[in-house]
């Protein structure tokens, strides 16, 4: 499935507030030493739990829209995996630790 210009746009933003690139390949779209944030739009927020998958630190999923983000705050109840807006600013903190 190619990529929505939404999710480019966040991913983008979102790296360039933390100092880093927009990883395009497999793996999740923004990787630092602190944390590791996938962009999903709100047809594919399911899809980022798997690409979170192994990583050691604090990870988000960053909805592309508010329905995004509300449907990425309903999916990650009870879980450590934390949620931010398109752009990047956190509404649900991760619990994972490093």
């Amino acid at each position: 499935m190619s990529e929505s210009k939404s999710h480019k746009t966040t991913a983008n933003r979102i790296a360039e507030k933390y100092k880093t690139d927009y990883n395009t390949g497999k793996g999740a779209d923004i990787k630092t030493s602190k944390i590791a944030v996938e962009v999903e739009t709100e047809n594919t927020v399911n899809d980022g739990f798997r690409q979170l998958r192994g990583h050691n630190k604090p990870v988000y999923i960053a909805g592309t829209n508010k329905a995004a983000v509300d449907k990425a705050l309903e999916a990650t109840k009870g879980t450590t995996v934390g949620v931010m807006d398109n752009q990047g600013k956190i509404v649900k903190k991760s619990t994972r630790k490093k």
